[in-house]
């Protein structure tokens, strides 16, 4: 009889070339578990401010640390392990978030918090990179590359959604301390990642002996390379700034403007969450079958006119404003990356990691910023300051239609 080994091998063989859903819903429930995990440290922030005297400078601070430890290190984990490939690295990484959480637990000060939060930034950092190869390579192609990162994405939008939800309900009655339940999410995660782990070695092992030609290749020169990765970092900057700005202090704003309790303002950072993850999973598909470089700008550019609006909505308008936004913006991080893994053939794990590092980063920068901005004047000044941020998707038009190059590359 073939042992498990063998049989994985055989698999693999068989589907270099078609579509692994088990592998691709795997990552994207281990996704679930460690974005459900990050989401809910900038939902616990009230709990600390209360709890640790913090001003809201402070918690931009967190939120820097937390993001850019991860922005720090992905793009290096990314990029060693395109030459030297560890695919049991995912479940380690995640050991790191769960001794995060153990020690935020307890943090007894700033300073313990943010040495925390920077020990779960070195589990994302391992995690989306590599995570996001895998889907690559169990994608079967470029026809179902959207699909495939789109199955990825959709499970960290979906665990941020699921978040605030688990905060309000389980771990925020029970204050600070209450983090420690989710250690639970993270040796689930841990378990999902190990079995990945193997799959990923033995496709590797397989992929050695069957080395297949690139389809990937692409006349566009070193320069429009470069200044169409530029491009994308400006989207990235958009796009994840004014996210941050929405899930570090959306509740502070609801209950300044509105009056909303810590509770009630987080149904609206779930619809908010739940519309980005539709969006997340509508993106990838719809790029796979029309042009990736339309479906960027449309998903940046669109959320413009919604954006613009929400800072003098009232309840129920922001409500309707914020589940528009969150599903035409959230359409263009995975057509974003699997763009720019087109756009540069072999060196998708420095790509990903690349573009999850800046998304991390983005994030983090612009939370720190408004933060200050929120303390020196107010947080619906902030808000509006925040809200032209879309309007940058302008500079999408200027990509190169990257399809059309990659099949003039095809047939030279």
């Amino acid at each position: 009889m073939e042992n498990e080994n063998e049989v994985a091998e055989r698999e693999i063989g068989q589907t270099i070339q078609t579509t692994v859903y088990p592998i691709l819903f795997a990552i994207s429930g281990a996704h679930l578990l460690n974005d459900l995990i990050q989401q809910s440290i900038p939902m616990m922030y009230p709990v600390f401010k209360e709890s640790l005297q913090l001003s809201f400078t402070q918690i931009g601070l967190i939120t820097f640390v937390l993001n850019v430890t991860a922005s720090l290190l992905q793009p290096a984990i990314g990029l060693y392990t395109d030459v030297k490939p560890k695919p049991y690295s995912l479940p380690i990484g995640m050991c790191f978030t769960l001794v995060g959480i153990i020690s935020l637990s307890y943090a007894t000060n700033f300073y313990l918090v943010l040495a925390s939060v920077c020990v779960v930034g070195i589990g994302s950092a391992v995690l989306h990179p590599e995570s996001s190869r895998v889907a690559y390579m169990a994608s079967g192609g470029s026809k179902k590359r959207g699909l495939a990162q789109s199955i990825f994405q959709i499970g960290g939008n979906t665990g941020s959604a699921i978040a605030p939800l688990v905060v309000a309900w389980l771990i925020a009655p029970q204050g600070q301390h209450g983090i420690i339940y989710l250690t639970a999410f993270a040796v689930l995660a841990i378990v999902i990642q190990s079995r990945v782990s193997i799959w990923y070695k033995n496709y590797l092992t397989n992929r050695s002996k069957k080395k297949a030609a690139s389809s990937d290749e692409h006349n566009l020169s070193r320069k429009r390379v470069i200044g169409a990765l530029t491009i994308l970092v400006v989207l990235i900057f958009s796009k994840f700034v004014y996210v941050s700005s929405i899930t570090s202090y959306y509740t502070f704003y609801l209950n300044k403007t509105f009056g909303l309790t810590v509770e009630q303002s987080q149904f609206y950072l779930f619809i908010f969450l739940l519309s980005m993850a539709i969006g997340t999973f509508l993106g990838g598909p719809i790029s796979d079958r029309f042009n990736r470089k339309h479906v960027i700008w449309f998903s940046i550019l669109g959320t413009a006119p919604f954006a613009l609006l929400l800072p003098f909505a009232n309840l129920f308008w922001s409500g309707i404003l914020c589940v528009m936004i969150g599903l035409i913006l959230s359409s263009a991080f995975s057509v974003i990356l699997v763009y720019a893994q087109e756009l540069m053939p072999g060196k998708i794990g420095m790509v990903s990691g690349l573009f999850f590092g800046l998304a991390f980063g983005m994030g983090g920068i612009g939370s720190a910023i408004l933060g200050f901005v929120a303390d020196k004047t107010s947080i619906e000044y902030a808000f509006q300051i925040a809200s032209v941020l879309p309007l940058l998707g302008l500079v999408a038009g200027f990509l190169p239609n990257l399809k059309k190059e990659m099949e003039a590359g095809k047939s030279m």
